[in-house]
């Protein structure tokens, strides 16, 4: 008796500008892998071995910025073919680390670097997937953590949407009890302004937030600048704390933009 095949939700995984850590998030999912590999058909995913990839998905998700002509090419190709699109790390959610070159002369630093810059072939900005086609959810994060990940693709498959962690990192230190390096200790940390997600990682090693998952929801940036001043950072050195990972989401540029006009007066 032929019984009929099962359909499972077609699942494609891009590539960008990026350092490829946020797909590895999904192959450090160990023996969850597996089970997701049962569940869905990866089409694409060069790391992992398919590369179908103008097949027709379920869900795309993407990592990296948009940084090239090709990639504007690219990702509305994936967009075209994606019932649902999820952008995947900072790059692929802010512009990235590679986003600061936004805000300098690339062409200059190109000559600098390479003996034929004439063949360097990149846009003017680096800059998110969003800014050049609909994205239904973004996963923050430098890199995102296999955790996350799990956590949407079980939403998706369950017909629901994922949830949006837009806590704060000093949530996450007083729910596992670690002290404030703030508070207690006066070092500099982006922890009050920054969204959760990585287990307060560096606050458990008594080191500073750097900002890694990008602007929490209602980030105070403004308070937290003060702050900064009054722990003895000049402007400039504030500017390098929301100029990082994040420099061109809209909450960490605008900081940066007040504290360079308060280093220029």
């Amino acid at each position: 008796m032929n019984l009929p095949t099962p359909v499972r939700p077609r699942v494609a995984v891009h590539k960008f500008s990026s350092c490829d850590g946020c797909q590895l998030a999904f192959l450090n999912l160990g023996e969850d892998l597996l089970t997701l590999a049962s569940r869905v058909d990866l089409v694409y995913f060069a790391e992992a071995g398919p590369l179908d990839i103008d097949a027709e998905v379920e869900v795309a998700f993407v990592e990296g910025s948009v940084s090239t002509p090709e990639d504007l090419e690219r990702i509305q190709r994936i967009r075209a073919h994606s019932r649902v699109l999820v952008a995947i790390g900072a790059c692929a959610v802010s512009g990235g680390i590679q986003g600061l070159r936004n805000t300098a002369d690339s062409a200059t630093w190109a000559a600098q670097i390479y003996s034929h810059p004439e063949a360097i072939a990149s846009l003017a900005h680096s800059t998110p997937v969003s800014a050049h086609v609909k994205v239904d959810f973004e996963l923050w994060g430098c890199p995102v953590n296999s955790a996350q990940v799990l956590a949407v693709v079980k939403a998706l498959l369950l017909g629901v949407a994922p949830r949006d962690n837009a806590d704060k990192v000093c949530v996450e230190c007083k729910r596992l009890g670690y002290p404030c390096v703030l508070v207690a200790r006066g070092i500099p940390c982006m922890g009050p302004v920054t969204r959760a997600g990585c287990g307060a990682l560096c606050p458990s090693l008594g080191r500073d937030c750097y900002g890694c998952f990008g602007p929490a929801e209602n980030a105070n940036t403004d308070a937290l600048s003060a702050q900064f001043t009054r722990l003895g950072l000049d402007p400039q050195a504030v500017v390098r704390r929301f100029q990082s990972i994040n420099s061109q989401a809209p909450a960490f540029r605008e900081a940066a933009a007040k504290a360079r006009t308060a280093s220029d007066e």
